[in-house]
């Protein structure tokens, strides 16, 4: 039952998903009209019952969202009990919030009566969905922005309220025993600090003698460095100054399970748009990890880590030790010989970063994927501890050169390594597998229950592709099939 509510509330897949935002956005359709209906010819009491009871499905809505999620921590770390339950708690906690889920909780409030005005933050849950934009959704960025600078945001609103604290304090104390001063209260002191501190100036609040008006003159000129800080937060203007505080801000976040690239130029473009589609509908997140500053044509849903990955002293930026598979890519811009030489160097700094760093307890280890560019530096990036290596020129000059004695080849190839209907997969045998069986009955067997084509083993960790039908395949061995779907347990 938590697995279908899961997917009917977190899987945009699935029919139930798509179901229950549907009769989300009928609701708020009604309830926008109530609401106009009431602000323009007044609602009678049927009305108002209506919209409460929409509100209510709206809280149930949010509530069975936040509890049916599943903390990725606890998929990624191997802990004890207590640990577990604190984890259930606090991941949700995070979860509920996020931008997008604060602004649905907001939109619950409206059930009381003084915060009906409320309502009209639901408009925000129809214009931020994927059906109003096609290829970029500017609300997912934004809030995708405010999560990602929190650090920041948080820094820059306690120095706000530190400040309106201390003012509205210091001139409560000097003006309280005053029978002519307006300020009576803690309150009224506090507003007064916040009201002087943002040079709105009301008038309903002012101090009597000199030293409050110190107070407020010190308030005053505070005010001006205050809202400079905050235009440059929201403007980005001072983003030389910041750099550092969100490097730190991603180091110090929950960021687990994620797929880091290191290297970058504009033909790894085509990577992170190979890898978007890989991890469509999923939670995964793409993170960029390469010096400079990070290029406009990035998208806007990968995150950019600026920093050398050769460098032991700068990988945990990219947080590379909760991280589940490193990408490195070789440069297009130097020569063959130069640009493997950085991909075997940064395999080499990772693993020594992972085996001096701090000992996380992770279920499977890190996967480092290296891209060379030399057929002679293969097995100098095998020896450095790269999992696997792709020759992508050599590959692709192989399939050019296949294809000119064996018409037709390089396109069916291109089909199964693109990401398409058909792909290649490797994954574990099913679990009633617990003898050793023919890899003709096998093949037999999983292509009548699942539809898949098994076309391989990985045998003592090397592969063998369309071994004979007699093959014996261990249970502990993994299958390579072709599929449209990983429909088998993943490595």
């Amino acid at each position: 039952m938590f697995d279908a509510l899961h997917r009917t509330f977190h899987d945009a897949d699935s029919r139930s998903y798509r179901v229950v935002e549907a009769v989300i956005t009928v609701l708020i359709v009604v309830s926008i009209g109530l609401f106009v209906a009431e602000v323009s010819v007044g609602a009678g009491e049927r009305e108002l019952r209506l919209d409460r009871a929409i509100l209510v499905v709206f809280a149930i809505e949010i509530v069975l969202r936040i509890l049916t999620f599943r903390p990725p921590a606890l998929a990624f770390y191997k802990r004890n009990a207590s640990w577990r339950i604190r984890e259930h708690i606090m991941g949700r906690i995070r979860f509920a919030m996020r931008p997008m889920n604060l602004i649905d909780l907001f939109t619950v409030l409206a059930i009381v009566p003084l915060l009906r005005g409320l309502r009209a933050l639901r408009l925000l849950r129809l214009v931020r969905t994927t059906r109003f934009f096609k290829y970029s959704n500017p609300f997912s960025s934004l809030a995708k922005s405010f999560e990602d600078n929190r650090l920041l945001y948080s820094m820059s609103f306690g120095w706000l309220a530190t400040i309106v604290f201390l003012g509205g304090l210091s001139i409560w104390l000097v003006d309280k025993d005053d029978p002519d001063a307006t300020v009576r209260t803690l309150s009224d002191g506090l507003w007064w600090s916040l009201v002087t501190l943002t040079t709105v100036g009301y008038g309903d609040y002012a101090p009597n003698d000199l030293l409050g008006r110190i107070i407020g003159g010190t308030l005053m000129v505070g005010g001006m460095f205050t809202l400079a800080l905050f235009a440059g937060v929201v403007g980005q203007t001072l983003l030389g100054a910041v750099l550092s505080i969100r490097e730190e801000q991603f180091r110090m976040s929950g960021y687990i399970d994620h797929v880091v690239v290191c290297g970058y130029d504009e033909s790894a473009n085509q990577l992170i748009h190979a890898l978007n589609s890989e991890v469509e509908g999923d939670d995964t997140r793409i993170v960029v990890f390469a010096p400079g500053e990070r290029p406009p044509s990035l998208t806007a849903s990968v995150t950019w880590i600026s920093g050398d990955p050769t460098k032991e002293s700068e990988v945990e930026k990219a947080r590379i030790s909760h991280a589940r598979t490193v990408v490195i890519v070789g440069s297009r811009s130097d020569t063959p010989q130069h640009a493997d030489a950085s991909t075997v160097l940064t395999v080499f700094t990772l693993r020594r970063s992972l085996r001096r760093g701090v000992d996380v307890k992770r279920k499977r280890p890190l996967y480092i994927v290296a891209e060379i560019l030399d057929h002679e530096n293969v097995e100098h990036a095998r020896a450095a501890g790269a999992d696997e290596v792709i020759e992508s020129t050599r590959l692709g000059f192989s399939l050019l050169a296949h294809a000119v004695f064996q018409p037709g080849t390089g396109h069916v190839m291109s089909q199964v390594a693109l990401t398409n209907d058909q792909n290649l997969y490797v994954s574990n045998l099913p679990d009633e597998f617990v003898e050793p069986r023919a890899f003709g009955e096998i093949a037999a067997d999983l292509h009548a229950r699942y539809g898949i084509l098994v076309i391989g083993v990985l045998h003592h960790g090397k592969e063998v592709i369309n071994p004979s039908n007699s093959h014996q395949v261990m249970p502990e061995e993994r299958i390579i099939y072709l599929a449209g779907s990983a429909t088998l347990p993943g490595l």
